[in-house]
């Protein structure tokens, strides 16, 4: 992670295949790599960071000196979802950073993004995606979206202790579902709250963090259960241009950085991140419209 972040150590090794020290050898059958490292490296894990780096030191008072992400939104189509967020952290009322990624494919069929505390949230997206890799490779097949949703369940209700003083630290997961029966209804959508409940979000939209209610407020009127991929995909950049202009912790469309949304849509070719020209393009599109909206209701 970013030094700008003043972020968490990294993990020892970005990959399963490789060894954390002499010890890894005593449980390598384990399937679950969290529990893997909670019995042979539990300062590995992002809890045990925190505490070693002394964040808590300002409890829930001096939460708001860390960086912290913002807004993400999500929409399901027939046959897939996308996932999208803005680019700001900030630091209190400070912006500390204008281009974090708070948007990651975490497997195959998966995507998550991240709101809350910045350090923590990305550190837990990048050991549930090594989560994710470790049980495919010990068990031979991948998990189930039902089992992925577990395991950043657990995750998150371990961060619990952090979010009670000020650092919580909360995922939005998107999947497709090889083994619903039904393909147009593959796209899901899970949210969470800070204890690890877990809620998946029928409606086909949903949106977390600091601008979610008027992200929310905007897929309502926008959403649709017929949406073509094209169109999730703009609804999705809309409504976080929405947030931003009534929360200034969320990020819009910066035309002179040219810094604009992450995406990423996960469909039965699998899931991958949205090109920035496509991006770019739809975030355009919405400026150019709500611009000719003003300047016609202005005369």
């Amino acid at each position: 992670m970013s030094d700008r972040f003043g972020s968490l150590p990294p993990l020892s090794h970005s990959r399963t295949g490789s060894v954390l020290g002499p010890r890894s050898s005593l449980s390598a059958d384990i399937s679950s790599f969290t529990e893997f490292l909670r019995t042979h490296a539990p300062e590995q894990l992002p809890q045990a960071q925190v505490d070693r780096v002394g964040a808590f030191a300002g409890g829930a008072d001096g939460a708001g000196d860390i960086p912290h992400g913002t807004t993400i939104v999500a929409v399901a189509y027939p046959g897939g979802v996308v996932l999208a967020g803005d680019r700001r952290a900030t630091m209190g009322n400070l912006i500390a950073t204008r281009d974090v990624k708070k948007v990651y494919i975490t497997d195959e069929y998966s995507a998550a993004g991240i709101a809350g505390t910045a350090g923590i949230a990305i550190e837990m997206v990048r050991l549930f995606t090594v989560e994710l890799e470790h049980y495919e490779k010990i068990e031979g097949v991948p998990l189930t979206l039902d089992g992925k949703v577990s395991r950043l369940a657990s995750m998150v209700r371990g961060n619990l202790g952090a979010a009670l003083q000020g650092l919580a630290a909360i995922p939005l997961l998107v999947g497709y579902d090889i083994d619903h029966d039904d393909p147009t209804e593959r796209g899901r959508i899970f949210s969470f709250d800070v204890a690890g409940d877990r809620h998946e979000e029928l409606g086909g939209y949903t949106a977390i963090g600091s601008g979610s209610v008027f992200a929310k407020s905007s897929l309502k009127k926008l959403y649709r259960p017929d949406l073509t991929a094209d169109e999730a995909l703009a609804i999705a950049v809309e409504s976080l241009y929405d947030a931003a202009d009534d929360d200034s912790a969320t990020g819009g469309p910066d035309l002179v950085r040219k810094i604009f949304p992450m995406a990423a849509m996960v469909s039965a070719e699998g899931a991958r991140e949205v090109d920035a020209a496509d991006i770019e393009a739809a975030a355009r599109a919405v400026i150019e419209r709500r611009t000719a909206e003003h300047e016609g209701g202005a005369r």
